[in-house]
């Protein structure tokens, strides 16, 4: 790598897309949990947009941390 050029790494980008969709998930789950539908769907009272959005969230924030371009190795 030469010195006046700067790479970003991939992973950042796949961390930043975890979190966004991870943060889209669980304000769904959220919002399906404080108005649930009028036909809920089977196993609806394990909310599984919530925890999947969590998860999401979580992993997206570890990659974003562990992969952001100005930290030093």
């Amino acid at each position: 790598m030469s010195e006046g050029k700067r790479y970003i790494s991939i992973w950042f980008f796949i961390g930043g897309l975890l979190l966004l969709y991870g943060v889209l998930i669980l304000g769904a789950g959220v919002y399906g949990a404080y108005n649930p539908p009028a036909q809920p769907v089977v196993l609806s009272n394990l909310h599984a947009g919530i925890w999947w959005g969590g998860l999401l969230v979580v992993i997206g924030g570890i990659y974003c941390y562990h992969f952001y371009p100005g930290k030093q190795r």
